[in-house]
């Protein structure tokens, strides 16, 4: 399937996500592993919309998503760095879970400048794509104070568990990196101010 660009702004539009899958959520547990090498092969604008979905996908009429947050707040924003994905520009995209949709952020594979930020390791500049998930932890502390942050920390845990198991059921590897210059990726990937990386997964093919 080929991704649909808007004649208005730069948006892509994502398939629509497969609510059944062939492996079990027992099956998918029992194989989840962090893996940091990937095949040289690209993904399918399927793939990238499955992992999306799982990580801030809305799974319900009333907004709720596939993974919990506190107070249903949303504090997280999830990105990705497109380099080897079939019919998809290389680029930076974040994903707007309400209509299912990609918005782009930049032009051009930024794989290398990911992985310098991530202290040079491999699997980013490998993966073909990354998964960046941030934060904006006022949407979270305003309610809760001090308290938020944690139920923020808590939160970025639910989707990269969503995200490692929605991996397996595609054959794909990822795994989740927490070392990196936090200001050097909020450049790379044009933050606003007020947002904070919090992680970065790497996502690639596989030897079956």
């Amino acid at each position: 399937m080929t991704a649909h660009k808007s004649d208005y702004a730069n948006i892509i539009t994502l398939p629509e996500p497969n609510c059944d899958g062939e492996i079990s959520i027992e099956n998918a547990i029992l194989n989840r592993r962090s893996i940091r090498d990937y095949l040289n092969e690209p993904l399918t604008l399927t793939d990238v919309s499955q992992l999306l979905w799982a990580a801030q996908g809305i799974t319900e009429s009333g907004g709720y998503r596939a993974a919990p947050s506190g107070g249903a707040l949303y504090p997280l924003e999830v990105y990705l760095v497109a380099g080897n994905v079939m019919n998809l520009l290389k680029g930076i995209y974040r994903y707007r879970p309400l209509g299912h949709e990609m918005i782009k952020v930049a032009d051009g594979d930024m794989r290398n400048e990911l992985a310098s930020a991530a202290l040079e390791q491999g699997c980013v500049r490998r993966g073909a794509v990354s998964i960046v998930i941030s934060a904006v932890y006022e949407r979270m502390t305003r309610k809760y104070g001090q308290r938020g942050l944690q139920y923020v920390h808590m939160e970025v845990g639910h989707v990269a568990q969503n995200i490692y198991l929605q991996a397996i059921s595609l054959n794909l590897g990822t795994v989740v990196v927490g070392a990196f210059y936090d200001d050097e990726v909020k450049a790379v990937l044009k933050m606003p101010e007020e947002e904070h990386p919090l992680c970065i997964m790497p996502v690639g093919r596989i030897k079956k």
